[in-house]
């Protein structure tokens, strides 16, 4: 494909992803405010943040495995409208419980945009030039990530938080639009598919009971009560019972075979900690900012730009320098080794550090997220099977997911056990009359605002919150050090140059030539093998442009897991065949 070709069809892609970022990033400067609104505690602050994170775990190796399957185009269309759907139910919510389920289902549609994005992108650009894109992609995703939550102040602050959730929708129904106009696919081959849909809900059961159960220990029940050791059984049993299942399945979820694949099983390690540096810094920076520092939602926005510029400035141009030399390596062990290092310095966080240090710790820990965070599916993409791309993408996001999902549930739960002690220890110095004040203004157990305490008070939140976060942060470090181990121990493979069309087509060729070769009459008889398909950019550019088609069962298939999974009523009716595609060539 020829660069313009290119950036026509990431075009819709990158405004997908745009919207997935922005709806996701929006509210978290507000979250502290929304949770507060609706009487939340420190549990519902987490569960609103894990519930989606959750649903995002559970359904992307899910998503990933029906890229193998089905019309990619019309599966990234779809999680697109579960996420919007999701998005703006979750602007009505009237208390917490209801806010977590709509943002359960905002997760679901997340869980298919993180992994379809990435496995389109394989399609269309070889591991070699995905660095020349590189800045495209962090352009959204610091534009996203800074400005969602500077956006999210504003509108806070001007309008009320549940504008934020609806801020996203015509955006979102821009990327549907061009996603239909721009985006052209080859055809999917024909061919019968079996879902593994046991696989699927042991996985699903397994990994939830598990998050439920880091959520709610140390809050509900102890982490050594009877209570934890028959949620650890059950969902130990349960992923047991997944393995066994995944094994002997024809279309596995997560093929484990591809865990004898060094790098692989290596880049998923490495994900799993990102995971949680990724997710848990976003979280609990916004608790910092506005508890700790007593900022405003816009104010709490704008002083975690360093850790995005950070992300944008190390992606960019990295992504650049392993394109043009192909080395890789140095790059990610660099990055690695900038997590341990800005880990280490969050980790020092007071109430009162100074801020510009607060910046360039986030800056430093930003900058080694951006070259880790799409190297590590680059370097995956680059050794798997191309067969298995799609469960092979859909992977690696699912473990970092995952990493992301504990990570924010065990460490939330340790700052909740953390901030509680050090107010407990504060308040019993205070005077009598403010002990009393104390007891009113914080006995809900509810997080407070900081603006309506007293003084008093208000400090001792402030103290409180600061050095719960500072320990969250030195708690993630050995998470850190586990990855700049795995990162080292990744082979030192070369990037390819073909993208995953190019390989399929290489391999349709490989597979005519042997079965001509086969059905030869005579050993060394003349046989006329018929050429391969002209990879894109090359010869004829329409065998590019067309849409995948949709067999009647795949979109069967494709219309019980929608209707089934996220109620929708009909969502084929505005979908288009590949014989129908207006954008079709």
């Amino acid at each position: 494909m020829t660069h313009k070709q290119v950036l026509e069809s990431l075009s819709g892609l990158l405004l997908g992803m745009f919207v997935s970022i922005l709806a996701g990033t929006v509210v978290s400067t507000s979250l502290p405010l929304i949770v507060s609104d609706l009487d939340g505690d420190q549990s519902a602050y987490t569960w609103v943040v894990t519930g989606t994170l959750l649903a995002t775990t559970v359904s992307t190796p899910l998503w990933g495995k029906f890229a193998d399957l089905f019309n990619r185009k019309l599966l990234i269309q779809l999680a697109l409208g579960i996420f919007v759907l999701g998005s703006a139910l979750a602007g009505f919510s009237q208390d917490t419980s209801t806010l977590i389920i709509f943002r359960v289902l905002q997760g679901l549609g997340a869980g298919g945009l993180a992994a379809l994005s990435q496995i389109i992108m394989a399609d269309i650009i070889s591991p070699r030039d995905r660095g020349k894109y590189a800045g495209l992609f962090g352009a959204v995703m610091a534009v996203g990530t800074v400005g969602g939550p500077l956006l999210g102040g504003v509108v806070t602050d001007a309008f009320g938080w549940r504008w934020n959730f609806f801020i996203a929708l015509p955006v979102a129904i821009a990327a549907i639009i061009l996603l239909q106009r721009t985006l052209h696919l080859p055809r999917h081959p024909k061919r019968k598919v079996h879902i593994d849909y046991l696989g699927a809900v042991l996985i699903a059961g397994g990994v939830s009971l598990l998050m439920v159960w880091v959520t709610l220990a140390g809050n509900q029940f102890g982490w050594a009560s009877l209570a934890s050791v028959l949620m650890v059984a059950g969902a130990a049993v349960l992923l047991i019972a997944a393995v066994l299942v995944e094994f002997k399945s024809p279309e596995p979820i997560i093929p484990l075979s591809m865990f004898k694949n060094r790098t692989f099983t290596l880049a998923v390690v490495a994900s799993i900690s990102v995971g949680v540096s990724m997710f848990g810094t976003s979280v609990f920076l916004a608790q910092y900012m506005q508890l700790a520092r007593g900022a405003t939602p816009t104010e709490s926005g704008l002083l975690t730009i360093p850790m995005m510029a950070g992300l944008l400035i190390s992606s960019t141009y990295f992504g650049r320098v392993i394109s043009r030399t192909g080395k890789w390596k140095a790059v990610m062990i660099s990055g690695a080794a900038l997590t341990v290092v800005g880990s280490v310095l969050l980790g020092t966080l007071a109430y009162d550090t100074n801020l510009v240090l607060v910046g360039i710790y986030m800056a430093l820990l930003g900058a080694g997220l951006g070259m880790l965070m799409q190297n590590l599916v680059l370097v995956v993409q680059n050794s798997i099977e191309v067969k298995n791309l799609g469960v092979a993408t859909s992977a690696v996001t699912f473990f970092r997911s995952l990493g992301g999902t504990v990570g924010v549930s065990v460490l939330g739960s340790v700052l909740g056990t953390i901030v509680a002690s050090e107010i407990k220890e504060g308040i019993t110095a205070l005077a009598p009359a403010d002990q009393a004040a104390a007891a009113v203004a914080l006995g809900s157990g509810s997080i407070p605002k900081i603006s309506e305490l007293p003084d008093t008070i208000a400090v001792l939140v402030e103290s409180a919150y600061g050095v719960g976060v500072g320990s969250v942060f030195l708690y993630s470090v050995p998470l850190a050090v586990i990855t700049l181990l795995a990162v080292i121990f990744l082979p030192n493979a070369s990037l390819g140059r073909q993208n995953a069309v190019q390989l399929k087509n290489a391999a349709a060729g490989t597979t005519a030539a042997a079965s001509v070769g086969a059905a030869a009459p005579a050993a060394g008889a003349p046989v006329s093998v018929a050429p391969a398909a002209p990879a894109p950019g090359e010869g004829d550019d329409s065998a590019q442009t067309r849409d995948e088609e949709i067999s009647d069962s795949e979109l069967r298939i494709l219309a019980d897991v929608a209707t089934g999974a996220v109620g929708l009523v009909d969502p084929l009716s505005p979908v288009q065949t590949a014989d129908s595609d207006p954008g079709r060539p």
